[in-house]
């Protein structure tokens, strides 16, 4: 089976940079107790490229992992979450830095950040590397955003098609 190339819409490069200056944004607003909660699939490479960013300039934050599934292989969002495996550390109290990949319908991000709160986290904050435009209002917006994505099917840094090509180390478009 052959696949098409991606069109690249950000470098290797530029994701670098976009992620090193967000977090110089989000390292004033967090202490060394935060955690770090990475959804994923898709946002583990953000989120390892965010911590080391933030390890770098002092902030030595933990790391935990939610897993919520809404696309199953699909190019749209089901609409409704699973939870697929729950947080592994406490958090009662603590501020919890809620880090994605794509920000689109706004699903999985709010259902995220209520899970963390009924948790028990003290302050929830949410991060994520692209936020595709949406029409109408969502639930939430997220506190950072590395990079404001064209309405395109994006792939590559932790965003898939069919659960391939989330390892390119760039963001491409497949449209």
């Amino acid at each position: 089976m052959s696949h098409t190339e991606p069109v690249v819409l950000i470098s290797e490069a530029d994701v670098a940079r976009r992620v090193e200056a967000l977090a110089q944004t989000i390292a004033p607003r967090i202490d060394d107790d935060t955690v770090v909660v990475c959804l994923l699939s898709g946002g583990i490479w953000f989120a390892a490229d965010l911590t080391r960013a933030l390890a770098r300039l002092g902030r030595l934050v933990a790391f935990d992992a939610l897993w919520l599934a809404s696309y199953k292989d699909e190019r749209q969002s089901s609409g409704r979450c699973e939870v697929r495996a729950d947080l592994q550390r406490p958090i009662a109290g603590r501020t919890a830095l809620v880090v994605d990949d794509v920000f689109d319908t706004g699903l999985s991000l709010s259902e995220a950040s209520r899970l963390v709160r009924d948790s028990g986290a003290g302050k929830v904050l949410t991060a994520v590397f692209a936020r595709k435009p949406w029409l109408t209002p969502r639930a939430m917006e997220p506190d950072f955003v590395a990079w404001e994505a064209p309405s395109r099917f994006l792939v590559g840094y932790g965003m898939d098609v069919a659960g391939k090509m989330r390892g390119l180390p760039y963001i491409g478009a497949m449209d």
